[in-house]
């Protein structure tokens, strides 16, 4: 598949979602999904190699997120923390399609982090950062919104990150089927957050189960 038509799909699975993206964010996504086919053959971002694969697998997957954080940020411009980003997913995806959004990727491997530094500066994503960092003992600024992609048990994700988040943020967590199991682990280990919502994710081409967990602390709501 060429190049032109890995972005012509790419926009067709945009429009499906609504996502308005212009030109120069198509663009940049595709920039993307070349650095991360090119470098992932010598750092092993990611287990998947084809770039077709990669277009549905990993960026029109990590698109599905962007309308329901738009609906959250409802035009607000937030902090955002993408914690076990890999490569960079989905974290440079946000930073592309939400400029008005500051994401900080975070991964305990150096050369992945390294990776989204690159893509930052090639790309040209003045509101990316990445830290090679584990994230429960990263110092900085706490977050708005809190977000991982099949990162970890959600006990485990809001745990390791509790401290980076604001009064009356929240985490986003990208799940593939129902987590019943973590569901259950998360009310019997931390019985003062609250799952506020479970939202079902539409892939454009994928034919698989996708939500979305919003998580925040019970002391937040009102």
């Amino acid at each position: 598949m060429t190049e032109l038509d890995l972005r012509s799909r790419l926009a067709a699975a945009a429009e499906e979602l609504q996502l308005g993206l212009s030109d120069q964010q198509l663009d940049q996504l595709i920039a993307y999904l070349g650095l991360l086919s090119k470098w992932n053959k010598v750092y092993n971002l990611t287990a998947v190699r084809d770039p077709e694969a990669m277009l549905t697998q990993h960026l029109v997957d990590s698109l599905s997120l962007i309308p329901p954080l738009r609906r959250h940020a409802d035009g607000r411009p937030l902090r955002l923390m993408d914690v076990g980003s890999g490569g960079g997913l989905p974290g440079v995806v946000i930073a592309i399609c939400d400029p008005a959004i500051s994401v900080t990727c975070v991964d305990t491997v150096g050369k992945k982090a390294f990776f989204i530094a690159q893509v930052a500066a090639e790309i040209g994503l003045p509101n990316l950062r990445a830290e090679h960092a584990r994230v429960e003992k990263l110092r900085t600024e706490p977050f708005d919104v809190i977000t991982s992609r099949a990162f970890a048990s959600l006990a485990d994700f809001t745990e390791w990150t509790r401290m980076h988040l604001k009064p009356s943020a929240v985490w986003a967590a990208m799940k593939g089927q129902h987590p019943a199991e973590e569901l259950a682990e998360l009310a019997q280990r931390a019985p003062d957050l609250s799952v506020f919502h479970v939202e079902q994710l539409q892939v454009p081409g994928l034919d698989a189960q996708r939500c979305l967990l919003w998580i925040r602390p019970a002391a937040s709501i009102g």
